[in-house]
């Protein structure tokens, strides 16, 4: 400061400090909301942009703050199950991705209804603005009905909502539970949902409330239904370990996989490319029954297979939650990923990976 003038000198570096400064001010804002193992896998994607985004990370957990600090996130806590603390994460960011997992109790997602409760306050909040409506010639389909039509959803349940007052992109992390035993056929998106235990019908309640939050515009939610994670550090060694057994091939059901770094590409890619209220399988291309994929996860790391055994056995030998798993049959389809976000796969099939992983020498770290 000049005394004399009463004026500020600045410097080359410190007006390079105040541009830098104000570029972090003005960078978009993700929040992650359930930032365990996937969320972390994308604010690391995130961070090889350069600082393309300022990561906010939703966190029930205090001393997970200097965990998602050091990961590059701005630690914000709250706790989906008291909806009094979540008051700072409305209008906090305009990408949100929601990966907490519902109550492990109930038919009803409550933690989905609270998060939505709290931005819908917000959009109320902006509602009050005054934001032009644009007109539509006639005979035009209006974006909140292509929305729904595109969804699946009855015409009549969608609310023609101005772009202006539309509420955060939010991509939610379901899970391809939600359709039930399908006998082993061929499932895409528009596939009716028949959820077969409480935890399906909890992500059916949060698609649900999203769905229906889109249509008010209170957000903008793109629903990704994902089925079995892997990665070096989610395989089956344990259970291998163990000797736990697999279904005879007679018995045998259809599971679906997806790679823990191809599924943070995915949710990211949904935050840019999904559509309103759509629905895309986050899966990748293998065909395997359950007891192959043991199988073949046995063989890359030199153990022993799992011993087969028929239902009825298995029914008196492995615990319920176990069991829930080996009632429900599907290959999902994956076109809408491939065609809709144009995500190429790191690995296309668990082979891949595993090919991958005895190139490398994969141990149970993350990667």
């Amino acid at each position: 400061m000049d005394v004399a003038h009463g004026s500020y000198n600045a410097s080359a570096t410190d007006f390079a400090t105040i541009m830098i400064a104000t570029r972090i001010l003005r960078r978009p804002r993700l929040l992650i909301v359930g930032c365990g193992d996937v969320g972390l896998r994308c604010i690391e994607q995130l961070r090889a942009r350069r600082g393309a985004v300022r990561i906010v990370a939703l966190t029930h957990d205090p001393a997970r703050r200097a965990e998602l600090r050091a990961a590059g996130a701005t630690p914000l806590v709250g706790d989906l199950d008291r909806r009094a603390t979540l008051a700072r994460v409305a209008g906090i960011a305009r990408t949100i991705l929601h990966l907490a997992p519902p109550r492990p109790h109930g038919t009803d997602d409550l933690r989905t209804r609270a998060l939505v409760a709290a931005l819908a306050a917000h959009a109320r909040r902006r509602a009050r603005q005054p934001v032009p409506v644009p007109s539509y010639g006639r005979g035009r389909l209006r974006p909140g009905r292509a929305a729904a039509r595109s969804a699946g959803s009855p015409l009549q349940a969608a609310r023609i909502v101005p772009d202006g007052l539309r509420g955060p992109t939010l991509v939610y992390a379901s899970t391809s539970g939600v359709y039930g035993d399908c006998g082993g056929a061929w499932v895409d998106e528009t596939h009716p949902l028949c959820p077969a235990n409480p935890r399906a019908f909890r992500r059916v309640s949060a698609e649900q409330q999203l769905r229906a939050a889109t249509a008010r515009g209170a957000i903008s939610a793109r629903i990704v239904r994902i089925p079995g994670i892997y990665a070096a550090n989610r395989l089956p060694i344990a259970r291998l370990e163990r000797g736990t057994p697999a279904l005879a091939r007679a018995d045998d059901v259809y599971t679906n996989h997806i790679h823990a770094d191809d599924l943070a590409t995915i949710l990211l890619r949904a935050a840019v490319r999904g559509r309103p209220a759509r629905v895309v399988h986050a899966s990748d291309d293998s065909e395997l029954r359950m007891g192959d994929y043991f199988d073949r996860v046995a063989h890359a790391f030199g153990l022993p297979p799992p011993p087969r055994v028929s239902r009825a056995d298995a029914q008196r030998q492995l615990e319920p939650t176990l069991l829930s798993f080996m009632r429900e049959s599907r290959r999902l389809r994956n076109a809408r990923l491939k065609r809709e976000l144009r995500v190429t796969l790191r690995y296309p099939t668990v082979d891949d990976f595993l090919r991958a992983a005895a190139r490398d020498g994969a141990s149970g770290q993350r990667r």
